[in-house]
């Protein structure tokens, strides 16, 4: 089966897969010698993609093993075009690499790690009732209980957001129907 193929760029890659878009520039005709690029730059990777001229539109295909190579994050893009001693920047945007299954790593959101983290707190506090100490000269207070339920519960909702659930019970928007005879 073959994937169709965007005309705009990707919002998030998958490590391994491979990606294809074409570009159709009105003013910037591949056929007019015009040569499309991209880079995506984030604070520690740099990436160039050139395109390939598809008639009057820019193809990019990047390979799977391409990809594969890329580190996960967000990057900024940018797109350009190229004729002789002319360059212009016609568009930016940003997209989303993917952890890749194949790497070790917390592949959790931060919001779920951060939930995780305050569930593990209350979990521990509830076997003990000190709520701050001192020895030798050093204060140790801990976050009063109440404080934890109310980050507890907008975590959990950020996390239900992600999920794509309305609340911390995970109750769905989805509607579910079956018609039968």
């Amino acid at each position: 089966m073959a994937i169709d193929t965007s005309n705009s760029e990707p919002i998030s890659i998958i490590p391994g897969d491979t990606v294809k878009w074409t570009r159709s520039l009105q003013d910037f005709p591949a056929s007019a010698g015009w040569a499309l690029s991209y880079e995506l730059l984030n604070s520690q990777h740099r990436y160039q993609i050139a395109a390939v001229a598809a008639g009057d539109a820019h193809r990019v295909v990047i390979s799977a093993q391409a990809t594969d190579g890329y580190a996960p994050g967000s990057y900024d893009w940018r797109a350009r075009v190229t004729n002789a001693d002319e360059v212009y920047t016609v568009g930016t945007g940003r997209l989303t690499v993917a952890p890749s299954f194949g790497t070790a790593g917390d592949v959790r959101s931060h919001a779920r790690r951060t939930l995780d983290a305050i569930e593990a707190v209350l979990e521990g506090r509830a076997t003990s009732a000190t709520a701050e100490y001192e020895i030798n000269g050093r204060r140790l207070k801990y976050i009063p209980l109440n404080e934890l339920h109310a980050m507890r519960s907008k975590y959990q909702r950020e996390v239900a957001a992600e999920q794509g659930k309305s609340g911390p019970r995970g109750v769905s928007g989805r509607i579910m129907v079956r018609f039968g005879q």
